[in-house]
């Protein structure tokens, strides 16, 4: 159990706070989580890697030289959200881009993806490193769709070694998916682990046996089998870690064998005697191994371990010097590492960029749309309730109010200060995400930030400005959220709308025509869904059950975009 907390709400919050103070030469707390005390250096691409607390060392404890420039901490085993991991990236950030680095997890993707759109709508490139060694989770030649747990180490040392070395963004992208390519793991439990302040474990393993693959927040494995001996189950990993070979074929390997949070390190040195002579009598040279704990899950009993492939170039980067107050190796590390640090961004305080008057007239009606469609989602509250309650827990509704009283009173703010049309949908946008939460609220953030993306703060929004916003909005939407049509989401009607607009661009229809013409199609679309049983989201485990009601984000989004083509037209 937990046995050490105030407030369990607070406590991932508490953690950090306690962290920073702990290295006060290190580390220094903003919003969402935690960067390194010194700036990055400019020009210098920046590291920012994260997840939900309850996994130290990871993430925060890997923030420092020769490793990660930042580190957004989520809610324990939950997703920082996109304010979060915006946050951190921006306190990071100083001329070089970001590489935004997690394990591979749906709300992971979701939120650091939200974080990426509003960063590059400000111009920052951004690169996404999505860690996937768990070969407990995914089939072979599936390897970048399985889930990251231990692999995350060696792979985000190799990418913060590469960039203290000099590498630029593309450099350091292109060698952090190789050290993901080339990696392999696979994790095992005794018992499960308990949230502060909870009574019982999130799961059990039956008294006796071992379940093999779950993930490092509980997720089914796939097997269960007796208990092991330290040999049993050191043969257990290396067997189930080398069965799979990287396209990466390496005799050299740098091996991490992972406690979980229970196990203690002489009960992990009886099993690496075991793993090290099997990875030997394999044909493989072990460089350089780490064994302790590195990736946790609270206080689960259980072990995992991880094996990357190495090349010259790879084992050069892993041996690398590394000074983080969590994992430190070699003498001083080389390389510039930057100057005191100067102001910091906090949300709220986001900058008011110069807008011309015609950009500011375009900004001012956004803002009033945005009220329209505030007005309109109240009036639609209690009807999307009912509709996600059939199948799902019912706050759709809730969330897209929370949402889009949360973006126009961003945009409000933002166009009394003088913010052109760009400024003020990016803003807007961030707004909704950080407040409505859920999936629903990234997505919509995420659309608004795109469209954002597409206008300027230079001139008035024009129709081609606007069709090709509205079609980025919706791939956007694609590209976060991974539906596709058919699986009864708010993509079952946002398809068709992106389609009948792309159709549309360079034909000479007005914006106004166009939009209601596509809103038409969403409509329909978004009827349609009624048919369809449910294959993604809560509503997924209730599939069957959601047939004959239509999905309420379909509904939402086919209601929103109707009421913008009235809009215009008026």
């Amino acid at each position: 159990m937990t046995y050490l907390f105030d407030d369990p709400k607070s406590f991932p919050a508490d953690a950090v706070e306690g962290l920073v103070a702990a290295h006060p030469e290190e580390l220094l707390q903003v919003h969402g989580g935690v960067v390194r005390k010194n700036a990055t250096p400019a020009g210098q691409p920046a590291l920012v890697v994260g997840g939900g607390s309850g996994h130290y060392p990871a993430f925060a404890g890997w923030v420092g030289p020769g490793f990660a420039h930042g580190a957004p901490c989520g809610n324990i085993f939950s997703s920082p959200s996109s304010d979060q991991v915006y946050s951190v990236a921006r306190n990071a950030e100083n001329g070089g881009g970001v590489i935004l680095g997690f394990g591979h997890y749906a709300g992971d993707v979701l939120h650091f993806g939200v974080a990426a759109e509003k960063l590059r709508a400000e111009g920052i490139d951004v690169r996404i490193v999505a860690v996937s060694d768990d070969v407990a989770s995914g089939q072979t030649g599936e390897h970048r769709d399985r889930r990251g747990i231990a692999g995350d180490l060696p792979v985000f040392k190799i990418a913060g070694a590469a960039i203290q070395a000099g590498a630029d963004l593309e450099e350091a992208e292109r060698l952090a998916w190789k050290a993901n390519d080339a990696t392999r793991s696979l994790g095992v439990a005794f018992d499960g682990c308990t949230l502060p302040g909870a009574d019982d474990a999130l799961f059990h393993v039956p008294e006796g046996k071992m379940a093999i693959g779950l993930g490092i927040h509980g997720e089914p494995g796939i097997d269960e089998t007796p208990m092991p001996s330290a040999a049993e189950l050191a043969e257990v990993l290396v067997d189930g870690v080398l069965k799979e070979t990287p396209e990466l074929d390496s005799e050299r390997v740098a091996v991490v064998l992972n406690g979980l949070g229970t196990v203690k390190y002489e009960e992990m040195f009886v099993v690496w005697k075991h793993a090290a002579q099997l990875l030997a009598d394999a044909g493989l040279t072990v460089v350089r191994p780490e064994v302790g704990e590195h990736v946790t899950s609270l206080d689960m009993a259980g072990l995992s371990l991880t094996v990357m492939r190495l090349d010259d170039e790879l084992e050069q980067l892993w041996l690398a010097p590394a000074d983080t107050p969590a994992f430190r190796r070699g003498g001083t590390v080389g390389g510039d590492r930057g100057e005191e640090r100067g102001e910091l961004y906090s949300p709220g305080e986001d900058p008011i960029p110069e807008a011309t008057e015609e950009s500011r007239e375009s900004a001012r009606t956004i803002t009033s749309i945005l009220g329209e469609v505030e007005s309109l989602l109240v009036e639609l509250e209690p009807e999307l309730g009912r509709m996600d309650a059939v199948a799902g827990d019912g706050d759709h509704g809730q969330g897209m109010v929370l949402g889009i009283r949360a973006a126009h009173a961003t945009a409000q703010r933002a166009a009394e200060n003088g913010a052109g049309a760009r400024t003020v949908l990016v803003q807007a946008g961030a707004s909704w995400s950080a407040d409505a939460g859920g999936t629903s609220g990234a997505l919509w953030g995420a659309a608004l930030t795109s469209l954002g993306s597409a206008f300027s703060d230079d001139t008035a929004v024009d129709d081609e400005q606007l069709l090709t916003g509205l079609v980025q909005a919706v791939e956007a939407v694609e590209r976060l959220g991974r539906a596709k049509p058919g699986d009864k989401t708010m993509v079952d009607a946002a398809v068709p709308f992106r389609e009948s607009l792309a159709e549309a661009q360079g034909s000479g229809s007005s914006a106004a025509d166009a939009v209601a013409a596509a809103a038409a199609k969403a409509t329909a679309a978004a009827e349609d869904t009624a048919d369809i049983a449910a294959t993604m989201g809560r509503a997924r485990n209730h599939g069957d059950k959601s047939v004959g009601t239509p999905d309420p984000g379909a509904i939402s989004f086919s209601k929103i975009v109707t009421l913008l083509g009235e809009q215009l037209s008026a």
